[in-house]
């Protein structure tokens, strides 16, 4: 019994690792190729490539989280906690560095203070 476990859980393990370098590379191929249509595409004052960016970073800390603290096995409510609080503050990350960021580019742009760096 304890061998059939050993190997699920190394299946397991190559499976997670595939999975999270697959996404990886599909990250790093964009980053380097930055396809025309994803590039200059603006949904919501920011462009596609970096919504796709953004959702992909979300996808792999969730499945880190699923996989490697275990949360699968776990009741739905402590699984909620952990992860809705996570992803949560990602976005919560997100929306205040495309708020403040925004207003940064404004000042330097249009403001008395020039752009020297």
């Amino acid at each position: 019994m304890a061998h059939d476990t050993h190997a699920s859980n190394t299946k397991r393990i190559w499976f997670v690792f595939g999975l999270l370098s697959f996404v990886t590379i599909v990250e790093v191929y964009l980053g380097i190729e930055r396809p025309h249509f994803l590039y200059f595409t603006n949904i919501l004052g920011m462009n596609l490539l970096n919504w796709v960016f953004i959702i992909l970073t979300l996808y792999k800390a969730y499945y880190i989280t699923w996989a490697f603290m275990h949360m699968e096995g776990e009741k739905p409510s402590l699984r909620w906690a952990v992860v809705g609080t996570v992803v949560f503050l990602i976005l919560y990350l997100v929306f205040i560095l495309l708020t403040e960021g925004s207003y940064v580019h404004d000042v330097f742009k249009v403001g008395t203070i020039k752009w020297n760096f």
